[in-house]
């Protein structure tokens, strides 16, 4: 990604509803190099899709927590299909430490959370979790910061 492409993710987090004709002409470059750049950073991922901008309490799903899952290693792949097919499930990483894998999830209130963690713990391979409950999002995910720093290199 260079200087260019971070403008355009600026632009278009300024403007999300702005045409592509509107953009180009504010960034000062053809509508083509827009588009060209804009299916480049779709394809390669750098532009993700636009339902990481919906929030999960207007879905009903305003508790989150962050749960750890220790999974048996034999099992791990099973494991991590079976998560990924919990829509609760919002985010999931590979992790060091005592669990192997850490997930965000939203549920509707704490009942909901104790059928997820029922339903977490009969994936395949998966044999304790650890539930942290969120009580306020301090700061929630924020890239602007290094967009604007990649803007101006």
């Amino acid at each position: 990604m260079d200087s260019l492409d971070a403008k355009i993710l600026l632009a278009l987090d300024d403007e999300p509803d702005a045409t592509v004709l509107a953009l180009a002409a504010r960034l000062g470059i053809a509508r083509n190099t827009l588009t060209s750049r804009l299916q480049r950073m779709r394809q390669t991922g750098a532009l993700r899709e636009f339902t990481r901008r919906v929030d999960p309490a207007a879905l009903g799903h305003g508790l989150v927590a962050f749960v750890s899952v220790a999974v048996s290693q034999s099992e791990a792949e099973l494991a991590v299909e079976a998560l990924r097919a919990i829509p609760e499930v919002i985010e999931m990483h590979s992790t060091t430490g005592d669990a192997d894998l850490l997930m965000k999830v939203v549920a509707r209130d704490t009942a909901d959370l104790h059928r997820l963690s029922g339903e977490i713990l009969r994936a395949p391979g998966a044999m304790r979790t650890s539930t942290v409950i969120s009580l306020s999002e301090e700061m929630p995910l924020r890239l602007r910061a290094l967009i604007e720093r990649a803007a101006r290199d």
